[in-house]
């Protein structure tokens, strides 16, 4: 089974720059969305074989995820079912038999960590949620979680320090959140690669210098980590500030 991420950085923009093609390239069994920047009806997108799943935030223009599957799912979720964070379209849980599919797209802390206290709580009401559902069945969690975990996930991990992205303590909440029972499956498959990362700011040519950070992830349930085949960042894929990655699991 081949999962895919990526944030689009909005999809009306992305479809300009290579969507369809890339889309049908990566050949996703279940393919995910975030940033789509859409309201309902702002895009239609024809994918043969694919059940699609919207989450749009009521602001317009900002946030969103979409989801696209060509498995039946058994039910589909949006948001927590917690007022404070189901506003901004960040999550959309697939159900099927085997597995819970979470497609997120994390809350940026911002310059000067200015939505740091509701960033740490989006963190804790999200990890309780997580371990909610994988106490029914293993979970597979993905899509933009504005977090470098370690210093080898980004480029400049000194200047960087305590920045939005790389704060002590979104950085604690990723431990946290490994550390009830799930697993980076990157890290997992390879604990010591550099240079690897998901996203480069538009400044400063940092795509052509690949001075980048991992943000992007696939964390699975620790019961499903002998199943992980592959885990992939699709850096040769543009579009967005963003690139693709992939998880492959065999059943």
């Amino acid at each position: 089974m081949h999962l895919i991420s990526w944030n689009v950085n909005g999809l009306r923009a992305c479809i300009k720059k290579g969507f369809g093609e890339s889309f049908a390239a990566l050949d996703g069994d279940i393919f995910c969305l975030q940033e789509t920047k859409l309201q309902p009806g702002q895009v239609e997108l024809d994918l043969p074989g694919y059940r699609q799943y919207w989450n749009s935030a009521e602001k317009k223009g900002y946030s969103g995820t979409a989801a696209f599957t060509r498995l039946e799912p058994m039910s589909v979720t949006y948001g927590m079912d917690i007022e404070a964070h189901d506003h901004e379209g960040r999550l959309i849980t697939l159900e099927f038999p085997q597995f819970y599919f979470v497609c997120c797209y994390t809350p940026n802390a911002q310059d000067g960590l200015r939505r740091i206290d509701y960033r740490m709580q989006w963190e804790d009401d999200l990890r309780a949620y997580l371990m909610a559902l994988d106490w029914k069945k293993p979970v597979v969690y993905t899509g933009d979680l504005n977090v470098a975990h370690e210093e080898i996930d980004l480029k400049n991990p000194g200047p960087n320090r305590g920045n939005a992205g790389f704060s002590d303590q979104e950085r604690g909440k990723m431990t946290a959140l490994l550390s009830s029972g799930f697993t980076d499956t990157f890290r997992y498959l390879y604990p010591d690669r550099t240079g690897a990362y998901s996203w480069w700011s538009y400044r400063f040519h940092a795509r052509e210098n690949n001075a980048g950070w991992r943000i992007d992830y696939f964390i699975v349930s620790d019961r499903l980590r002998d199943r992980v085949r592959a885990a992939e960042i699709h850096n040769e894929i543009y579009g967005s500030d963003h690139c693709p990655v992939g998880l492959v699991l065999e059943w």
